[in-house]
Formats: structure tokens, sequence, C-alpha cells
């Protein structure tokens, strides 16, 4: 059985031989650790194996997890999973990342309740690529109006678009629909210049993170190719 440092070097291998097919620098992609549902132990266990990016889905599982760890000051904490208005302003608090932010009303919240102590919040807007009626986030056609407003939000640095594409679909689709995101990042970039860095992709996940890399991705968001398969829920 392989360890979870072996995982993380093999996944590491992955990355770097998609981003030179892609013709990319490896630096240019970046390794988050979907980290939900594992245990304190096994965190620190990647951290060690210099895994610094954890990404979770559920805030009091999160925060729990960062007491445990609090000794490890190297650790850049994301939050991938919906967003419910009354915990905001514990997720503005917590976390250096939020991938997952699909409406104004959410991005009004993290600006105001963001500690003016703290460095401003990364975001990412999370597009429903494939109109999904089972997912979260933003229509394609909403998109502009939606960055022009949180472009101008103090406490926020706007840095691009997530994306979970429909797994169901062909391969030839699935590559739609991460090239259609790449597409839709770059026309931002150019239609919104002062809206912020825009220059993340955050898409792909263990069974097609190399895709993912072909067609631009930033951060691929891998867990069960790190942890294994996630323990069936009791």
């Amino acid at each position: 059985m392989s360890s979870i440092a072996d995982n993380i070097g093999s996944v590491t291998r992955r990355i770097q031989k998609a981003t030179l097919r892609a013709g990319r620098a490896p630096e240019s992609v970046r390794l988050l650790a979907v980290s939900k549902t594992r245990t304190a132990d096994e965190l620190r266990q990647a951290a060690a194996a210099g895994q610094t990016a954890f990404g979770e889905n559920y805030l009091q599982e999160a925060l729990d997890k960062q007491a445990a760890l609090a000794d490890l000051t190297n650790i850049d904490w994301h939050f991938i999973g919906p967003i419910q208005s009354n915990k905001t302003r514990q997720i503005a608090a917590a976390f250096s990342w939020v991938h997952s932010v699909d409406r104004l009303k959410i991005a009004r919240r993290l600006s105001e309740q963001r500690e003016p102590g703290l460095a401003p919040l990364n975001i990412c807007l999370q597009v429903n690529i494939d109109n999904e009626d089972s997912k979260a986030g933003c229509s394609l056609a909403e998109l502009d109006e939606l960055v022009e407003a949180v472009g101008e939000l103090p406490n926020l640095s706007l840095r691009g678009l997530m994306a979970i594409p429909d797994p169901d679909q062909p391969e030839s689709g699935l590559r739609s629909s991460f090239r259609t995101l790449a597409n839709t990042l770059r026309s931002l970039r150019q239609q919104h210049p002062g809206a912020g860095p825009l220059d993340t992709l955050s898409m792909g996940m263990s069974g097609d993170l190399e895709m993912a890399i072909e067609e631009g991705a930033t951060w691929v968001r891998v867990g069960t190719a790190l942890f294994g398969k996630r323990p069936a829920k009791s």
C-alpha cells in the first residue's frame, strides 16, 4: 500500500510530465490536496512530504484541523465547498483562498468580513460550466457582470475561475469544458483589466488533471490520488 508521501510524489510527477508536454513551466501548475473527510494526522503526513496547500469543503471540519495543525505555520488553507451566508465571517478569517464564490452577495460578505490586518482574500468564481442542475456555480452568461462587481470589492483579490465539469461526459466534452473555461478567463482578463489578477484556473482532479493542465489549469484539486478512496459514511 502506497504511503501519502509516495502518492504526492507520483502526482507531482504526473503534473510535471503534463506541463512539459503542454510546453509549460512545471511551476505554473500547483497541487491542491483535497483533504475533506481526511484526518489531521493524514494532513500532517502530507505536510511532512512537502505539501502545503489543502482544500477543505466543510467549515467546522476545516477549523478543527486548523486547530490541530496550528504548529504547521506554512500550511495554506483553501475553501472549496459551497458557501452559506452564515459561514462567510469564519471563512473570511480562516482561509487564504476561496475557490467557490458563485454570487455577489457572498463576495460582498467575504470582503466586508475580511479582517483589516489580513492580506486580501484570494477568490475564484465558480462556474457551472456544463449547466448541471446538481452543481453550484454561476452561468457563463452571468460572469461578465459578476467580475465587474467583484473586482470593485476592497478586501478581495479576484484570481480567476473554478469549475467541476460533468465527469460522465465523453472525453471530448470534458476537454471542451476545460477549454471553454480557459477561453472565458482570457476574455475576462481583456475586458476587465482592473478587476484583479485573473491569472488562475482551478480545474482538474485525480482522473483528468493531465487534460486540465493541457488546457491551462494552474491549480489541480486532487484528493483520491493522494489519500486513497474516502471512507464510506457511517
